[in-house]
Order: structure tokens, then C-alpha cells, then sequence
């Protein structure tokens, strides 16, 4: 299959939500004339994912994130390291898509959907806010610090063994919010009812909402963008294999994007 018909798959079916003019899902370097019948699906295309898929003898990465750095504007520019990332994708005739919009926002399996399963909370949201980025969950009531430890527990799996916990170890949780990346507004998960919220770093501020989240006795569960998106990338392989013809997608594990290292050491 030709690359370019593999990304309009996706676009062509994407929530409305996504602006087809304007979406940052296209393309991003290489042939879209290409035909492929192998690729490789990773969150971000750092240099790991690239060198990966020349190892694999593939030539297509599917990546979530940027691949220069800048969300809405992902394009090589003048400086130098830039000018290196594009020298080797294109010495190695590789060719990068970038499914973001369509991903955050497909419904049961995209990023939100995907990190709550992998969280063990249920297969639907209960509510959703007006934008439909922000997902309530509700569980049974346990105290915030046992709720942590599971979201811990879980989060382990992919490289991030410790979260970070605002609030009262001993309130008691039980509408839990779940966002899509960064779209993670705690005072969205207020208002369809959440009681605890789970956000990731890219998307929270602690001198801004986070604090004012203390303030409200509002608890936060805080994990790394990688580890909240990383489900989302194993659902967009399962995806590709099940439902586009004459591809084959693996899944490259990048997870949470730090280690933690303290005075005996690495955590992870």
C-alpha cells in the first residue's frame, strides 16, 4: 500500500473534530508515493525509533509526536541539529506519518480509551467534558494513596515504577479523570464530577493548576506524556494490522521519557 493512502485512512475517517485542512497528521518527511508493506509504530520518532527502523529493514515510522520538535509546525529548519535528523532519514530513504489528531480522538481505542483500559478502569468513560479530550471514570471508593500504588503498579510496565501524588494519601477517590496527552485540565475534570485527576507533564503546571488542585483538595495523579500515550501506540498497531490491508505494524516500546535515579540509584 502506498503510504499516503495509509495516512488518509485515517483522516478521511477521523472524528469530526479533526479540521482535514489543518491537521498536523500527515506525511511529515519522505515519499508518499511509497509502496510499504511493513512499518513501524512508535510514539516519538527519535533517533531509537529511526535506527530501529533501518535495523528491521523497514521504511515507514508512525509516529504520535513531532519528529522536529514543534507541534504545529513540524518541519525541518536551518539549525543544526535539524539539518542531521533530516540528513539521515533521508540517507536512509525512511519516510515518517505522523497520526496525532485522528489517534487522540478515535473512539474505543485512541489515546484515551487506551490508557484507561491499560489503567484497568472500564472500557467506557461515564461522562466526557464538552471538548471530549477529558474522561470520567468511576471506580470504588479506596483511599488516594492504594488508587496511586495501582496506577503505579500499572505504569511500571512501561518504565515509570513511581508517579507523582498531590493530595491526602488517605482522601477517598472514586471518579477518576483520565485525559488525551496534555489535554488534561483538572478544573475540566471538576466539572463533570471527577474527584481525582490524572495528568500528565506536558499538559500541568505546578505553581498554576496543580497547586490550585491542593488548594481545592483536589488530588492529582502526575505520570510522564510518553507513559500516558504509550497504550495508545500498541492500539494503533493492533489497529493497522486489523484493519489496513497488506501492512504489517510493530510496536516499539518508548515509554516514560526519564529515569528516576536517587542516592542508591535507578529507580527504573
Amino acid at each position: 500500500m502506498k503510504v499516503k493512502d495509509i495516512i488518509n485512512h485515517f483522516v478521511s475517517r477521523a472524528d469530526e473534530r479533526v479540521n482535514k485542512e489543518t491537521t498536523v497528521d500527515r506525511v511529515i518527511v519522505g515519499d508518499p508515493d511509497l509502496d510499504v508493506d511493513r512499518c513501524l509504530v512508535s510514539w516519538m520518532p527519535n533517533y531509537h525509533a529511526l535506527e530501529q527502523v533501518v535495523e528491521r529493514g523497514m521504511r515507514l515510522l508512525i509516529c504520535h509526536e513531532p519528529t522536529f520538535w514543534n507541534h504545529g509546525n513540524d518541519k525541518a529548519t536551518e539549525d543544526p541539529e535539524s539539518q542531521r535528523k533530516l540528513a539521515f532519514i533521508e540517507k536512509h530513504g525512511l519516510v515518517i506519518v505522523r497520526n496525532h489528531d485522528c489517534w487522540d480522538a478515535w473512539p474505543k481505542v485512541g489515546v484515551p480509551w487506551a490508557w484507561a483500559k491499560f489503567l484497568e478502569l472500564d472500557s467506557q468513560p461515564v461522562d466526557m467534558a464538552e471538548d471530549r479530550y477529558h474522561h470520567r471514570y468511576d471506580i470504588d471508593p479506596m483511599p488516594l494513596e492504594a488508587f496511586a500504588k495501582r496506577v503505579a503498579k500499572q505504569c511500571a510496565t512501561i518504565g515509570e515504577p513511581m508517579v507523582q501524588v498531590i493530595g491526602d494519601g488517605s482522601q477517598m477517590v472514586s471518579r477518576i479523570g483520565v485525559g488525551t496527552g496534555c489535554a488534561c485540565d483538572i478544573y475540566a475534570y471538576q466539572l463533570i464530577g471527577c474527584d481525582c485527576s490524572i495528568v500528565c507533564d506536558d499538559g500541568s503546571i505546578y505553581w498554576g493548576n496543580i497547586q490550585k488542585a491542593k488548594d481545592s483538595l483536589h488530588p492529582v495523579i502526575r505520570v510522564n506524556h510518553g507513559t500516558a500515550e504509550e497504550p495508545g501506540m500498541v492500539t494503533m498497531t493492533q489497529y493497522i494490522n486489523d484493519h489496513i490491508d497488506g501492512v504489517t505494524a510493530e510496536h516499539l516500546l518508548h515509554g516514560s521519557t526519564f529515569r528516576l535515579m536517587g542516592a542508591e540509584g535507578s529507580a527504573n
